[in-house]
């Protein structure tokens, strides 16, 4: 099933790739009011997430067919390794380096799904994308205070967070190969089991510390959970059966921008006028891919 991009369902899939976007764009703010260590924080983002994702997928009627053999088992547990690394290694940034230097890095995923794409599946990169996609990551650096302010951080929190968006991309590509041929719900149960399982052992041995212990502290892993990654990551795996993995990852660049809006709204760090254009350039080159 391949419909354009001006179908109903090409449509409804941008619409749930941008509120995808935002949901997920908000996890910076309750990773920040966590009560627990970053990977705790990770950990309980995925292992709460599991429970709905598989009542769900209980409830609703899949109409896809159900994995046979140790190929589909590995490739349907694969995205969750990957996401998994993407959390530990964007986590650990964050101590290393600082938080505008970590989301911006991180946040060079596209660079390295479009890249990707071209060099596993020779995917054509027309201009008009590359344009957009040049233009969005100018944005993002208008966004995080300049060229000055990629500078000031620590090299190796830096490659840290670069490593995390290398992640992140092999987690979208490898979303994008099992989408074409497992729903959404079946998916997420079997990338978020994957991603708990790995990022226990990491959290346990590294943090010790796994419990919060107010009600406080269970209302932000709770918020992580339901909203960034049953409703954030849900949404971005639906979209991903109706547009192309590149283009996908690239609409993903709002969430800094969602992350500085509620920063200033919950943390009261300030958005000035360098932040709202480079907001602005964000959106517009993510129009401009969209033409591509």
């Amino acid at each position: 099933m391949s419909p354009t991009a001006s179908s109903p369902q090409a449509r409804l899939a941008l619409i749930a790739l941008l509120i995808g976007g935002a949901a997920i764009g908000g996890s910076p703010i309750f990773v920040r009011f966590s009560e627990v260590g970053p990977m705790a924080t990770a950990f309980w983002r995925v292992a709460l997430a599991l429970l709905p994702f598989f009542i769900a997928s209980r409830a609703v009627a899949q109409g896809d067919e159900r994995p046979s053999g140790l190929r589909d088992h590995i490739v349907l547990l694969l995205p969750g390794v990957f996401l998994a690394a993407d959390l530990a290694a964007w986590h650990l940034s964050l101590h290393m380096t600082s938080v505008a230097n970590a989301t911006l890095l991180a946040n060079l995923a596209p660079v390295f799904v479009t890249l990707g794409s071209w060099l596993l599946f020779r995917t054509r990169i027309t201009p008009v994308f590359l344009a957009g996609l040049a233009l969005a990551l100018v944005g993002v650096i208008v966004l995080k205070g300049g060229p000055a302010a990629i500078g000031g951080g620590q090299l190796a929190g830096d490659a840290t967070a670069v490593v995390a968006a290398i992640f992140y991309a092999f987690y979208m590509l490898s979303l994008g190969h099992v989408r074409a041929r497992f729903s959404t719900l079946r998916i997420m149960v079997w990338t978020t089991f994957s991603a708990m399982i790995c990022i226990l052992p990491v959290a346990f041995f590294v943090e010790g510390n796994m419990v919060p212990v107010t009600l406080f502290g269970w209302a932000m892993v709770l918020g992580l959970a339901l909203i960034s990654h049953v409703g954030g990551q849900g949404l971005v795996t639906f979209a991903l059966a109706y547009l192309p993995t590149a283009f996908s990852s690239l609409t993903l660049l709002l969430q800094p921008v969602v992350a500085a809006i509620l920063a200033w709204i919950l943390l009261a760090e300030s958005v000035g006028l360098m932040q709202g254009i480079g907001g602005a350039i964000v959106l517009v080159g993510i129009l401009v891919a969209r033409r591509g």
